[in-house]
């Protein structure tokens, strides 16, 4: 599978903004791309993604109407924009590619068996 790396990570203070990317080569052949995160001590937990062949995305909860996904595939990054960062969206951020499975339902998405490679993750801190 192609590497994903992420980048942009950091401490912002809360209400603050981030954008984290991932960069992955050839990326347009992956079915999906996901963001997740795991907090210590906590379960990993998918909260976004977007789709390939049709651009859909979808967005936890948690994250819902704070946080943006969207492509570049001329640069092969997908971004997530985050804004009113809360303390507790303090975790390591993952994405995840999907070259295997093709999902019906975007909320599947956002279920780590989707996928098949992953990135080495960054740090968001959150805090004042």
């Amino acid at each position: 599978q192609v590497p994903l790396v992420e980048s942009g990570g950091g401490l912002v203070q809360p209400g603050g903004s981030l954008r984290l990317s991932c960069a992955a080569s050839g990326f347009t052949n992956y079915y999906a791309i996901g963001w997740f995160r795991q907090a210590p001590g906590k379960e990993r937990e998918g909260i976004s993604c977007i789709r390939n062949r049709d651009g859909g995305t979808y967005y936890s909860d948690s994250v819902k109407g704070r946080f943006t996904i969207s492509r570049d595939n001329a640069k092969n990054t997908v971004y997530l924009q985050m804004n009113n960062l809360l303390p507790e969206d303090t975790a390591t951020y993952y994405c995840a590619g999907d070259s295997d499975v093709i999902f019906v339902r975007l909320e599947d998405g956002l279920d780590d068996y989707v996928y098949n490679s992953w990135g080495q993750g960054t740090q968001v801190t959150v805090s004042s």
